[in-house]
Formats: C-alpha cells, sequence, structure tokens
C-alpha cells in the first residue's frame, strides 16, 4: 500500500525498478550504534551513526531526527528545571492543555519524565508509559458549589469504624473555630468553596486536596481548607495537600505554611504543619530561581506551558549528514565552522579527569587504536582547530554503542525509569563549572591529530 501510495504522488516517468526496490527493502543491512538513552551529549557530538546502503539511510534522515530531536529537546528542557529546583523539589509536568496536539502532549510527558520530573497529570501517558500519576481539584469544580446544602452525600464514616457523621456540619463548626484563631470573619469564607471541599473530602477522604484560590486564599481558600483537613482528622483521616494557581506563590507559601503551623499548634495536630504545600501557574525558570532567592515553602511544582513548548528554544538543530561513502570520507565545506561536518566514520571518547568529571568529548577516526588511560593525546579543539593540545585522561570512555544490527536490535534497550535515573547521573558526573545554567564554561570537543589531518587535506582540496 505504501508503494502504491508513492506510484500515485512521485512523476509518472519514475522508473518500475525504483518501486520494486522499495518494496524488497529490509533493514538487515542498517547498523545503527548511538550514545545511551539519557546520556548528556554537547554540541557537535555526533550521538547517532547510522550505516547502510545509500538510499536506505537517506530514506531514514527525516524519521530520525524526527525521533530523536523533540525527545532531546524536551528531556534537556525537562533537566533544567530539574537543576533549578534542586533534588528534592517534587515536579508535576502538566502541559497537556498547552502541548502541540496529543501526540506531541504525549511525548512530552514522556520526555519530561526522563529529564527528572517525578508526576504528570496525563492520565493516558500514565497508562501508557508507568509515569506516576498526580493531579489536583479544578477551579470549575469549586466553581460548582454554592451552599453545604448541595453536598451530597453527607455522611463519612470515621477511618477506625463507628456512626457515619454529617461533614458538613463537622466542617461548619470547625470552620468557626479555625477563623477565630485566624482573625478572619467566618462570613468571608465562601460557603459553595467550603462545599466544594467537603464534597470532595467525603468522596477521598485519604486524598483530600484543597486548591485555594478561587476566591480569597487568605480569608476563603485557606481556613475553609484548614476547616475541613481538622474535620477529616477528627475522623481520623489525614489531608495530603494544597494547591495555589495565582499570586506571589513563594510569599503565599509562606503565609500559608504559618497558618498551618498555628493550626497544628493550636488545635493539637502536629502534623498539619508538614502539609505539602504546591504551586502552578505559568512556571518559568526565572520563577523557579525566584522561588531560590526568595525562599519559599513551595514542596511540589507543576510545570506546563514552560515545559512542553519549550519556549527558550522551540526546536533543536539536530542535523543529519552524510559523513563516509564507499569508503571515501565526506566533508559539507562551508565558511561557518559552526556548520562544517566532521568527515569519516569515527569513535567518540569522553575524556575524565582526577575528580571524575568529564573534560572533553574526543572525536577519532574508527580505525584509529583506542586512547588509553594516563596516555598524553595530540587534540584539536573545535573552534580552534589551528592549534593543538595536549591532554592526559585519567578515565577513557568510548561512547557509542552498536544498537541495530542485521535487522535486529542487539542491545537490550533501557527502561523508562532506567533512563530517567541515567539523565541524573549523567547529569550529576558533570563538573559544577560545566552544570552550571547561567555562564557555565564552553565543553571542550576535540578531534585526533589524525583526524585533524584529513579534515585539513579534504578542507584545501575543496578550495
Amino acid at each position: 500500500a505504501d508503494v502504491a501510495y508513492l506510484r500515485s504522488v512521485l512523476p509518472s516517468t519514475t522508473e518500475d525498478a525504483f518501486f520494486d526496490y522499495l518494496a524488497g527493502l529490509d533493514a538487515s543491512e542498517v547498523t545503527i550504534s548511538a550514545v545511551p538513552e539519557g546520556s548528556v551529549v554537547f554540541a557537535r557530538v555526533p550521538f547517532l551513526q547510522v550505516k547502510g546502503p545509500l538510499l536506505v539511510v537517506q530514506l531514514l534522515e527525516t524519521m530520525l531526527l524526527c525521533l530523536v530531536s523533540y525527545a532531546s529537546l524536551v528531556a534537556t528542557n525537562a533537566a533544567r528545571f530539574r537543576l533549578l529546583a534542586g533534588p528534592d523539589m517534587k515536579l508535576m509536568e502538566m502541559g497537556l492543555r498547552r502541548a502541540q496536539g496529543p501526540d506531541g502532549a504525549l511525548s512530552a510527558s514522556k520526555y519530561s519524565y526522563i529529564g527528572g520530573f517525578d508526576y504528570t497529570s496525563n492520565v493516558l501517558a500514565g497508562k501508557l508509559y508507568g509515569i506516576p500519576v498526580r493531579g489536583t481539584i479544578a477551579h470549575s469544580f469549586i466553581m460548582s458549589f454554592t451552599s453545604l446544602e448541595e453536598v451530597q452525600p453527607r455522611e463519612l464514616p470515621p477511618l477506625a469504624g463507628g456512626e457515619p457523621v454529617d461533614l458538613p456540619a463537622l466542617a461548619e463548626s470547625w470552620l468557626g473555630r479555625v477563623c477565630e484563631l485566624l482573625q478572619t470573619p467566618p462570613e468571608k469564607a465562601n460557603r459553595g468553596e467550603l462545599a466544594a471541599f467537603v464534597s470532595y473530602a467525603i468522596t477521598f477522604p485519604r486524598d483530600f486536596q484543597g486548591l485555594l484560590d478561587t476566591y480569597c486564599v487568605r480569608r476563603s481558600g485557606l481556613p475553609n481548607f484548614c476547616a475541613v483537613a481538622l474535620a477529616l482528622h477528627q475522623l481520623g483521616y489525614r489531608a495530603i495537600g494544597l494547591r495555589l494557581d495565582s499570586g506571589d506563590l513563594a510569599q503565599q507559601s509562606k503565609e500559608i505554611r504559618q497558618v498551618l503551623r498555628a493550626c497544628g499548634a493550636h488545635f493539637q495536630v502536629p502534623w498539619f504543619e508538614t502539609i505539602p504545600i504546591a504551586v502552578s501557574n505559568n512556571i518559568s525558570e526565572q520563577s523557579l530561581e525566584e522561588f531560590r532567592q526568595e525562599g519559599s515553602e513551595i514542596n511540589m511544582i507543576g510545570i506546563g506551558t514552560n515545559l512542553v513548548t519549550c519556549p527558550l528554544q522551540p526546536s533543536l538543530g539536530c542535523v543529519y549528514k552524510l559523513v563516509e561513502v564507499n569508503g571515501f570520507p565526506c566533508l559539507k565545506l562551508t565558511e561557518d565552522e559552526e556548520k562544517m561536518t566532521i568527515p569519516g566514520t569515527k569513535m567518540i571518547y569522553r575524556l575524565y579527569d582526577a575528580a571524575s568529571h568529564p573534560f572533553m568529548d574526543l572525536m577519532a577516526l574508527e580505525e584509529e587504536p583506542s586512547p588509553s588511560a594516563g596516555q598524553e593525546l595530540a587534540v584539536h579543539v573545535l573552534g580552534r582547530l589551528g592549534e593543538a593540545s595536549k591532554v592526559v585522561p585519567t578515565t577513557v570512555e568510548p561512547l557509542h554503542r552498536t544498537y541495530f544490527r542485521d535487522g535486529q536490535v542487539c542491545e537490550p534497550l533501557p527502561s523508562l525509569p532506567e533512563v530517567r535515573s541515567h539523565v541524573q547521573v549523567s547529569l550529576s558526573q558533570l563538573s559544577p563549572a560545566h552544570r552550571q545554567l547561567h555562564e557555565a564554561q564552553p565543553y571542550p570537543v576535540a578531534v585526533t591529530e589524525r583526524l585533524h589531518c584529513l579534515l585539513t587535506e579534504l578542507r584545501q582540496a575543496s578550495q
């Protein structure tokens, strides 16, 4: 069917032999090697190498670029958020509404998790990929209630058993006590919001959480949440968290933590002061930096638009270039050195220093002997090709592994959690000077003396 479709769109003069060739294609002549998933890769370093018949590998170009470019972009963006947030902050991907269609949304959920996020709000991504799913209640749910009379059912049995209790009445009695402690007028607490919280608590007594900013956080959302959480506590249950979605999130988190501590101390509920605080609302890298500078009591951050759409860099400039054909190295020559290809079939090595930090990636021709730890190497750093440098690595790591050969996957593919873990290990190995997001030192990528000579020879021959 695919070949028939191509016949219908290609020029009528296309030879039948071409379509016969396509119909008989198989992958047994193709070999693919790559940097392991989750590895840090630097500019100019080929992270995928494809060998095979010219026509076949040309046909693979667009598909492979599509598969790796957005995946690498989103995983990198997620890793940046993780670095800024620190290892202890819980991060939730919630970009489904703003993603580039359902396919883009599923991809974003998957690659955000790989990059270091803990959860997704995309339930389908949870089902398909096993990503832990988290979410909170919506403003529309809270706004759909107007009074406690609308709560049905009304009763909740204590966790330890016993007679069911009228939870709306119990929560309203607690509201008066909370408002007295906080010195806020009880009549300012929106009863529709209280009803929404109570209804949610009756349905999910072990998983009660609140969204506090539908009306007024200080006068309504926070007192209503505390009242329902204390009512649940009286019946043996614990609230699991609350969320803010507007305003000065860092400052509000500190004010809310003070209230939770005050309630916990006054009503003798020790766990109350540790209720997790989650925030959302167009969170960006700048937001995380401000949270860190100002200090906050935030425990979980939900990030959507600035994660899945990657506004700081909407696309990743991956390229797929021919470097050798019929045993002869190829060079794409351009006045812009950054766009010039590195010829020949290559091996890639990562060189480590005595502190176990990678300090350079080295490209060598495939037939060259592998560099050894402790061996002095003559290298030419890209961007400074006229200058030779001497380096002595403490450890040498070959980066590429062969994953596809003779039509079969020949290397076990890691699970999603394994890839996610490898991302954090890869990032942790970088020196702080290379890992920092602002004013990081450039990471050098170099070629061997022999590859440098080939590059120079081809450049001169093309002039």
